[in-house]
């Protein structure tokens, strides 16, 4: 579909000023529509081309540089260098076959060879940079995603997930990593209140044990809305004139309660959130297992601050952490860490889950932070600012594994100007657009006259 919708600028502008703008014209308008898509509310940043590779990060260190979009981008030239070569060796003389084949492998070749210039030197670089190491305890508790909401399960989940903690954590261990709503209970813990919470009371008995240790973890959550509040979360109270807003939250605890907290953004279309513009599909979609109220998000990338560890942890809950752009904002607000707490059970053991991981490793790249990535039944582990991940834990298993980690606070080219190769091909895509709609405009009229 995405090369259908692309395809048809290459046909228009080959038609209406040659091939000259046609190549240019196609790139710009593919690129465009991945940004714009990856901006709307039907979102699904898997379609991003430079997503792909994800798996030879050894490929793409620049994208420090320029995010994902420029492996789009070098996917597109390079595809459009070789058809022209390729269409060369069919119909034109030897040297004009040589001269379209080194723009292509100048191409192929030169973002290698930055990528080898660029890439960090591992722990050594991190050490130079001044930073000394953090240790870390990430939980993996595989708890099943269909049956951890039922009532009377709570106990026996918050038993695991401490148990798998305290295997793994020493007096020097600072931080615990649990994953995305692992606190939680049938009707969602309210917010506000949490700290006076009865059920969690082994959570704060927790901590009170391990007095330097702070916890993340993703908590299913709620607050009630006063009453001449408005907001276009709000959830009706049956049989009342109360309202609430829910939450997917990212929290930050120490044995007094939550310090920071963070509310998901970037919300699933369907499971979390009915896209506006379908909201008249309501009660039909309910009844499939959608959610139309959807959870509140919040604008703000907040940045979940230990003060007395020094770390400031960016929050990517779930498939947050496949924008790009968007994590760009939390590092800008000075995190140091970047923390990824996921649920991807709810795929069962299909691909999902191991690209999941995988697109974590750019992140890594893009900011050159370590990246802790807890998910309920896999796949956790660790990457260092290059994209090399270790201690990767199998699916469908409980585990917890410990790290030292590294925190940088300088900020790449990516972190401080965003997504700015997508905005100059949308630019670029306007620009031809309306070049085009003149010259097209002007030649209608030169045969009318």
């Amino acid at each position: 579909m995405m090369a259908l919708s692309n395809g048809w600028p290459f046909i228009m502008f080959e038609k209406r000023l040659g091939s000259r703008y046609s190549y240019w014209a196609f790139a710009a308008c593919w690129m465009s529509f991945e940004y714009i898509h990856l901006n709307w509310e039907l979102s699904w940043p898997w379609l991003t081309l430079g997503n792909v590779f994800a798996n030879t990060p050894g490929w793409v260190q620049w994208y420090e540089l320029t995010g994902t979009s420029g492996g789009s981008l070098w996917i597109l030239a390079l595809n459009i260098l070789l058809f022209r070569w390729l269409k060369a060796r069919a119909h034109s003389t030897a040297d004009k076959r040589e001269k379209a084949f080194w723009p292509f492998a100048a191409l192929l070749i030169i973002p290698l060879l930055l990528s080898f210039a660029l890439k960090p030197s591992g722990e050594a670089d991190q050490r130079s940079a001044g930073s000394s190491p953090k240790k870390i305890v990430v939980v993996q508790p595989n708890i099943d995603p269909y049956a951890k909401f039922s009532p009377g399960t709570q106990q026996v989940q918050l038993n695991q997930l401490i148990s798998l903690s305290e295997s793994k954590i020493d007096q020097e261990t600072v931080l615990v990593v649990w994953p995305e709503t692992a606190i939680n209970s049938p009707n969602g813990i309210e917010e506000d209140s949490i700290r006076n919470n009865s059920s969690l009371q082994p959570v704060w008995q927790f901590l009170a044990r391990h007095p330097g240790l702070k916890l993340v973890s993703g908590v299913e959550a709620f607050n009630f809305l006063p009453a001449d509040t408005k907001s276009p979360y709000a959830r009706p109270i049956n049989g009342t004139n109360m309202y609430y807003e829910a939450y997917n939250t990212a929290a930050l605890f120490d044995s007094t309660g939550v310090l920071y907290r963070y509310h998901k953004s970037k919300l699933v279309p369907g499971v979390e959130t009915l896209p506006s513009f379908l909201r008249f599909m309501d009660s039909w979609f309910e009844q499939f297992g959608g959610t139309s109220g959807g959870y509140a998000k919040q604008e703000e990338r907040t940045v979940l601050k230990d003060t007395v560890s020094g770390l400031a942890i960016a929050p990517a809950i779930c498939y947050e952490s496949i924008y790009g752009d968007f994590m760009t904002g939390f590092i800008r607000n000075n995190a140091n860490l970047i923390v990824i707490i996921t649920n991807d059970g709810w795929w069962g053991n299909t691909a999902g889950h191991k690209q999941h991981l995988a697109y974590a490793r750019l992140r890594a790249i893009e900011t050159r932070r370590w990246v802790v990535r807890s998910a309920n039944t896999g796949i956790s582990a660790f990457i260092d600012p290059s994209g090399k991940i270790t201690q990767t834990q199998a699916w469908d298993t409980a585990a917890a594994i410990q790290q030292e980690v590294y925190t940088r606070e300088n900020k790449t080219f990516f972190v401080r100007f965003g997504d700015w190769l997508s905005w100059c091909m949308l630019l670029l895509a306007i620009a031809l657009v309306s070049y085009s709609s003149i010259v097209y405009l002007k030649t209608r009229t030169t045969k009318k006259s």
